[in-house]
Formats: C-alpha cells, structure tokens, sequence
C-alpha cells in the first residue's frame, strides 16, 4: 500500500473514530451536553482535529443521521428488489428494521429515541427528510402486499403507521430493557411478526391462507 493509500485510510478511520464517539456522547449524555471538546477528550485527539473533519456539532449530527438511514435505506431496498414474493419482503423488510436496531443500538437510539427537543429545528428537517425515505420502503411493500391480495384492503398510512409503531416498540424495549427476562429473541421476533402479519392478512372465506414463514 502507497503512502497516499494509507493517508486515505488514516483520515476515514479518524473520521469514523469521530462519529462513533460522537454518536456515543449524543446518546450517554444527550446532544445539547456533549460538545466538540468532550468528542476530542473521548478519543484523546485535540478539538482542532474534530473541526478539520467537521465545523461544528451539527455537522457531526447531520452526517450520523445520514449515516445511520443510508445504511437502513440501502437494506430495505435491496430486499424489496431481490424478493419477488411481496408477502415474503414484507416480512424480510420488517424483520431487517428490527434487527438493523438491535445490531446498531446506539444508531437507533439516536435516530429514533432521542428526545426530539434536543435537535434545533434544521437538525429536525434533516431528521425527517432521511427518515421518510426509510418510512417511504415500509410504505411501498405494504401498498405491494395489498395490492397482490396478501393484506386486507385498508388505509396504508395508517397500516404503515401501525406496523412501524409495533416495530418500534420491540426494537426500542429490546435495546433499552436489557434486564428482562426476554424469551429467545428470535422467538419473540418471528411471533411479533406473525401476530402482526397475520392479523392484517385478506380473509378468504372459502380457505383459510397459511401463515407467512419465517425462513
């Protein structure tokens, strides 16, 4: 590897390095606590380092917000393309958003736990623009799943609002209630998804439709 090679990798692990300690002092000690001084203390750099990378705070926060939904985005969409079956996508996409919370506790916490009052209000429309576009695949495999006779004709914000609050709730308790005395955490995933899927499935009357598999 050249010289200019390892420059370049250097510079995107610090800038990584950044991020994560940021992302760590959002969460620990909320947005408006941690400071740009804090991050450099956390990983032993000097501020001037930090502000080579970023200009102030809000920086940092809008690149761990686009950071965090970029990564969510990119999964949700490569399984909506790859699964021709919408009900199994579906399941897929649900199942990927719980477990993208639970492999990145610290990116979802910020993302979607953290008190809103601790974002100013360009922080907030950053917020929202990333995150419709992840409600937005949420949105598209359900109008998908109804349109193909899967799931009972209904309101799609509101179903897309249901299942997303169902997620949310697991995701969120998963993370944040780690002394509970939880049921095998596959388990207790596939039942969710059952109870909610089965439950907005269209009812044949002359044959009763098979549950979605989990595999």
């Amino acid at each position: 590897m050249g010289i200019e090679a390892r420059k370049l990798r250097h510079k995107e692990s610090l800038r990584q390095m950044i991020l994560d300690a940021a992302r760590d002092l959002f969460v620990n000690e909320g947005y408006k606590n941690a400071s740009i001084r804090k991050i450099a203390e956390k990983i032993e750099y000097s501020p001037a380092t930090i502000y080579s990378y970023f200009s102030d705070k809000s920086e940092l926060l809008d690149a761990l917000l686009e950071e965090t939904f970029t990564g969510l985005d990119a999964e949700l969409r490569t399984i909506s393309e790859q699964e021709p079956d919408s009900l199994v996508a579906l399941r897929q996409g649900l199942r990927a958003y719980i477990e993208f919370g639970l492999d990145n506790p610290n990116h979802y916490l910020l993302v979607f736990v953290l008190d809103e009052g601790a974002f100013d209000s360009e922080r907030q429309k950053f917020k929202g623009k990333y995150g419709f576009q992840c409600f937005d695949n949420l949105r598209r495999a359900i109008a998908l799943a109804m349109k193909d006779g899967h799931l009972a004709e209904a309101d799609l914000e509101t179903t897309s609002q249901a299942l997303w609050a169902a997620m949310h709730g697991m995701t969120s308790l998963l993370i944040s209630q780690p002394g509970f005395p939880f049921v095998e955490r596959e388990g207790l995933i596939d039942r969710l998804l059952d109870i909610l899927l089965d439950g907005s499935r269209k009812r044949v009357a002359s044959s009763q439709q098979p549950a979605v598999s989990s595999q």
